[in-house]
């Protein structure tokens, strides 16, 4: 039929599409992979060198990264970000969008000085081949850190289904909240969608004791969620709701976590725990109290644990949810808590250190007992005779 043919064109262009995507998104996962495995071995390999030796270590990281980038990366980054683009345009205009522009245009950047090195290759082994690859390596962690959400980016062509009606969507959210105050109402799963929109699965138990489950709109801890769907199974959901963007990032500013700076030099807790175990006067087991609530550069785990403590407060207060901002208000006191026991446990170390005093010699060591190993001379003892076993008669 004439009115057919444009129908099936129309059909193969996103199916073509979709597969072109989804090479892509093949390859930038590969090399995500590879270059993680490459930063790893790095990263063992660098523990307890120094010098020439590191500087070795880094050379080989940075010369396989390049040759990863131009097997997996090179000729399908363009595509790729022509893709994430052209995705990004059609979408609601929104704060985010414009981040993620901005992220394209800085993976952009660092395509075209990794192409340009790959172009214009140094002699192999020499001084110059080290310097472009080091001087390369930011750009190759910005692709290891970035790509998958250019991926994710890329991706954006999937159609949802219709939503709900407005009376089936007020019933099912009635019903859904009924659940919720018997705590029959199960989240399992949650994403952002491209116009804002947070999207939680959950379970929701009927009354036959049945589950079916259901997709609801909104933070689920505050008023006004809603249900936008109700499906068979996970995968249909899946397949059926707006499909997830690109979480964010707690600093947008964050180190790379493939080009990180050289941590801090620590004191395991162990080893504290230790010292003042082996302690023998007062002076000792204050220096490792000390250790513990050291600030600054060279902070001991308990200042360490109270960082983390902070950081993590701060994320649960950007989840931007009901939920986030009580733990994150749990946590932040918690820090605080913390901060007041690392100046008690500093101002009782200096006061242990100050009385100047040594263990009482009644509390000797007890060495473990150690059996003798018996004299090389000596003469083994005689086996004992084989006893010989007499026939049973029989009569």
């Amino acid at each position: 039929m004439p009115g057919a043919e444009p129908d099936h064109q129309e059909q193969q262009i996103p199916d073509t599409h979709a597969a072109r995507i989804a090479e892509l998104a093949s390859r930038a996962r590969d090399f995500h992979r590879r270059i993680a495995v490459i930063d790893r071995e790095a990263e063992t390999a660098l523990e307890g060198v120094r010098g020439h030796q590191a500087a070795a270590v880094r050379a080989r990281r940075n010369r396989a990264a390049v040759e990863t980038y131009a097997t997996y990366l090179a000729s399908h980054a363009g595509p790729l970000l022509d893709a994430g683009r052209s995705a990004v345009d059609t979408l609601p205009p929104a704060a985010h969008t414009r981040a993620w522009c901005d992220l394209l245009d800085s993976l952009a950047a660092s395509h075209t000085e990794i192409v340009r090195v790959l172009g214009h290759p140094a002699a192999p082994g020499s001084a110059a081949e080290r310097e472009q690859h080091t001087a390369v390596w930011p750009h190759l962690a910005i692709w290891a850190d970035h790509s998958s959400i250019a991926v994710a980016l890329a991706g954006q062509h999937h159609q949802p289904e219709p939503g709900l009606a407005d009376e089936e969507r007020q019933r099912w959210t009635e019903r859904a909240q009924v659940a919720r105050r018997r705590g029959e109402l199960d989240l399992i799963e949650s994403w952002y969608v491209a116009d804002g929109r947070r999207i939680t699965l959950a379970h929701l138990v009927e009354d036959d004791d049945s589950t079916v489950v259901v997709a609801l709109a909104g933070d689920p801890d505050a008023p006004g969620w809603e249900v936008i769907g109700h499906y068979a199974d996970e995968d249909a959901a899946r397949q059926a709701l707006p499909s997830a963007v690109p979480p964010g990032v707690l600093r947008p500013e964050a180190a790379s976590r493939f080009n990180r700076p050289e941590p801090a030099p620590e004191r395991p807790l162990q080893e504290l725990v230790q010292e003042v175990v082996e302690a023998r006067a007062a002076g000792d087991a204050s220096e490792a109290l000390l250790s513990a609530t050291q600030q600054g550069y060279d902070a001991g785990p308990m200042v360490r644990l109270q960082h983390l403590l902070t950081a993590a407060a701060r994320f649960s207060h950007a989840l931007d949810t009901v939920q986030g901002r009580q733990i994150g208000a749990r946590l932040d006191a918690l820090g605080r808590q913390l901060g007041f026991l690392v100046s008690e446990v500093h101002d009782a170390a200096e006061d242990l250190g100050a009385t100047v005093a040594v263990l009482p010699p009644h509390r000797t060591p007890k060495p473990p007992r150690v059996p003798p190993r018996p004299a090389l001379e000596t003469t083994p003892p005689p086996a004992p005779p084989q006893r010989t076993t007499t026939p049973a008669r029989h009569p």
